[in-house]
């Protein structure tokens, strides 16, 4: 019982009856999963397993916005074509959602913002740090994939505002 209670520790609690059977029987002493979940059971010792992700449905109607850059990432001087994308991380307790925005140029993060949604103000507030970070540059272009939070009629408001071109990848094609 005291090699299942290590080895479920060592797992950070997401082992289960096999996992602990495994690794108990690679240190020498034989356990079948069944005996390793009654172990489990009688310390009441639960795996517990990080959450799939997955993104909920916008309601939004779709806007056709062109691909201008036509995968052209290999450009020439700074601040001439950014791209943003939104990404997802388990904070122990539930997803958190960092939006970035990198400069093509330098090919490191120039704006990003942190949410516990995946909405059109994360990626906005990171647009607008990226834009007060650079120096309210013009002729910018921003490249994106074809998610809600980037056709969203507030995140296109901020770039005709800050008179930012958007351009976006064809569907399916991140």
């Amino acid at each position: 019982m005291s090699l299942v209670r290590e080895a479920h520790s060592v797992s950070n609690g997401s082992a289960g009856a096999r996992t602990i059977a495994s690794i108990v029987s690679a240190i020498g002493t034989p356990l079948n999963r069944y005996f390793a979940g009654k172990y489990m059971q009688e310390m009441r010792l639960v795996s517990c397993q990080q959450p799939s992700h997955s993104y909920k449905r916008g309601g939004q109607e779709h806007v056709a916005i062109p691909n201008i850059l036509s995968r052209e990432f290999n450009v020439d001087k700074p601040n001439s074509v950014w791209c943003g994308d939104v990404t997802y991380i388990w904070t122990g307790s539930r997803w958190a959602y960092l939006a970035v925005v990198l400069d093509l140029y330098a090919r490191k993060p120039i704006g990003w913002s942190m949410s516990f949604s995946p909405d059109s103000q994360l990626t906005t507030r990171a647009l607008a740090m990226a834009f007060e970070s650079r120096g309210r540059p013009s002729d910018v272009m921003f490249h994106s994939d074809q998610g809600t939070h980037y056709t969203s009629l507030q995140f296109r408001q901020s770039l005709w505002r800050f008179q930012i071109k958007q351009t976006m990848s064809r569907r399916g094609n991140c």
